[in-house]
């Protein structure tokens, strides 16, 4: 990891006035006509209320938002992470931990004005960023967004905090608005995670859309003060018996990715929503599994694992 410069300026503020902003806006909106943000391209018309997997129209809809303390140390810093969880999701996982968000759809729709406010209210708080979580699936609905706040002073950087399930076609629009991207790598075989995130190609894509990450915003950089200002970090769930294909997805970040990518190395797994029903995700992580992880990690040369 190295440090930014002290003057900071978020990408996007070069885009928003040269008017390649409003472009991508423009782009991203025309996508929902026949939906192909997600690589699941469900191709209903979300401008028509038609619904795909992830049950979302042309709005974003927002389960709660505000400082969060319990980020990765480089986002919430002291004052927390201004994170803005959406509702919905593009993968069914049946042990998420949030599944009343993700696939009860609890929350509210808000038009591109409302949720520009939000992000600048976030600001105002002194939050040190803005924290977009879940946000594969509402991608067009935040670019409207970020468009309008930017005019109106935002001056954040902006997380993309996603499942890892993401198509290059979106990720292209936000080549120079994401600042930060914060992806799940949840499994390394498709095989595997198929019957547990009900999509059959997870790691194919997971991989793909992580190295355009880091193709787009490289390795982690800080300010003076510790704050992650730029790049790339990795959430990896670890899973009770191997299931999650840990050492395959440690060794892909040191070989494909860099040597240098902060992960964070989660520990906090257990059954939630329907994991009673698909074992071994009915039992949690032991100790002795996670010290494997850490120490797989060591040996690979990974050492920027997250402390919090």
């Amino acid at each position: 990891m190295g440090a930014t410069p002290r003057e900071f300026a978020p990408t996007y503020l070069d885009l928003l006035r040269s008017g390649a902003l409003a472009e991508r806006v423009r782009q991203a909106r025309q996508m929902l006509g026949q939906c192909t943000l997600c690589p699941r391209r469900c191709r209903v018309n979300r401008l028509q209320g038609e619904q795909g997997a992830c049950k979302s129209g042309a709005l974003a809809r927002i389960c709660s938002y505000g400082p969060h303390p319990g980020e990765e140390r480089p986002l919430s810093g002291w004052n927390g992470s201004g994170t803005i969880f959406f509702a919905y999701c593009n993968l069914h996982c049946v042990f998420c931990q949030n599944w009343e968000i993700s696939q009860k759809g609890e929350g509210h729709e808000v038009t591109a004005e409302a949720l520009a406010a939000i992000m600048l209210g976030l600001q105002d708080r002194g939050c040190h960023n803005i924290n977009l979580v879940t946000p594969s699936h509402v991608v067009a609905p935040i670019l409207e967004a970020v468009n309008l706040a930017a005019a109106q002073g935002l001056r954040l950087p902006l997380v993309y905090n996603s499942g890892g399930y993401d198509c290059l076609e979106s990720l292209h629009l936000l080549d120079g608005v994401i600042d930060i991207y914060l992806p799940d790598m949840k499994f390394a075989d498709s095989a595997t995670a198929r019957p547990f995130v009900k999509v059959s190609d997870y790691a194919e894509v997971n991989r793909a859309a992580v190295k355009e990450m880091h193709r787009q915003v490289g390795d982690l950089m800080l300010s003076e003060a510790g704050i992650a200002r730029r790049g790339l970090l990795v959430r990896h769930l670890v899973l009770p018996d191997s299931l999650a294909g840990t050492d395959r997805i440690l060794a892909f970040l040191a070989r494909d990715i860099s040597p240098r990518t902060y992960i964070n190395l989660m520990d906090q797994y257990r059954p939630c929503f329907l994991a009673a029903d698909y074992p071994p995700l009915d039992c949690r992580v032991s100790r002795a599994e996670m010290r494997a992880a850490i120490l797989t990690a060591g040996k690979l040369g990974l050492h920027h694992l997250d402390q919090g």
